[in-house]
């Protein structure tokens, strides 16, 4: 089916409990319909262990109320375990594509404003739009043709990104990278340009350069606790959270992504 951007078919399994959203034939989104917190995709699982983390969802004054702003939206599968997790958080998905998010609210049991208000437009206007730091997690998934659009990466957004944040928010950013991984060492040397505290989150072949995969770069005001690097090496496919001096390695040599000069 053709939206305002691309195409989207859905991909049921047998028993029509879990769904793959697939946008111009490439997996996008994965959704279990039965149990929203459960995340198939690992990048995302990396994000959602991240958030636990940071903001506990199970302790002695309940879980936190977030508010989340996801750029990207697609099937809307992070805002939904949100939602599963910390209740009644109030969440923004930003999405370029109108058509896609009128479908994404016609077949997904999403949850409704204000718990989850979804925006068609461009990221970027969205976070350089006027208001007061009030995020605890920005979460940036958005591609196009596979590839994070430039506005989305430079130092002048991922600024406006961290004006956004409460001084103990996260900002969660997925990149797709191959060996060397030369666009996230750029991505994080950006992130380092902005924020006192940087992690680099993938699992441990990709971060040696052997294949092709997903890397999420964190950025925060404040140090995260011991307990990400804990939950992230317990995970079914374990991850390593890579941070301090061996972060500076990573990103070391390489120039923060900037906006254009102005003409």
């Amino acid at each position: 089916m053709a939206t305002s951007c691309t195409t989207v078919e859905l991909a049921y399994d047998i028993e029509r409990t879990q769904v793959t959203v697939l946008l111009g034939g490439v997996e996008s989104s994965h959704l279990n319909l039965l149990d929203p917190a459960d995340l198939t995709f690992e990048y995302m699982q990396h994000m959602q262990a991240v958030i636990r983390a940071a903001f506990p969802p199970a302790g002695p004054g309940g879980a936190p109320r977030l508010r989340a702003l996801h750029l990207g939206a697609a099937g809307c599968a992070m805002a939904r375990a949100i939602e599963a997790e910390w209740p009644d958080s109030r969440q923004l998905a930003v999405e370029i594509d109108g058509l896609l998010a009128q479908y994404m609210r016609e077949w997904f049991e999403l949850p409704r404003a204000p718990r989850l208000r979804i925006r068609v437009g461009d990221a970027r206007a969205a976070v350089d739009s006027p208001g007061p730091a009030r995020y605890e997690v920005v979460l940036r998934d958005a591609f196009a043709d596979r590839v994070v659009p430039q506005h989305l990466r430079t130092v002048e957004f991922t600024r406006a990104v961290a004006a956004r944040l409460t001084e103990d928010g996260i900002y969660l950013a997925n990149v797709a990278d191959r060996p060397p991984l030369p666009v996230a060492r750029r991505e994080a040397a950006t992130l380092a340009a902005v924020f006192a505290h940087v992690g680099i989150v993938a699992e441990p072949a990709i971060l040696r350069g052997r294949r092709y995969g997903n890397v999420v770069l964190v950025g925060s005001h404040r140090p995260l606790p011991d307990t990400a690097a804990r939950l992230l090496r317990s995970m079914p496919v374990a991850a390593r959270l890579v941070t301090g001096p061996q972060a500076l390695d990573f990103l070391a040599g390489h120039r923060p992504f900037e906006d254009p000069p102005a003409p």
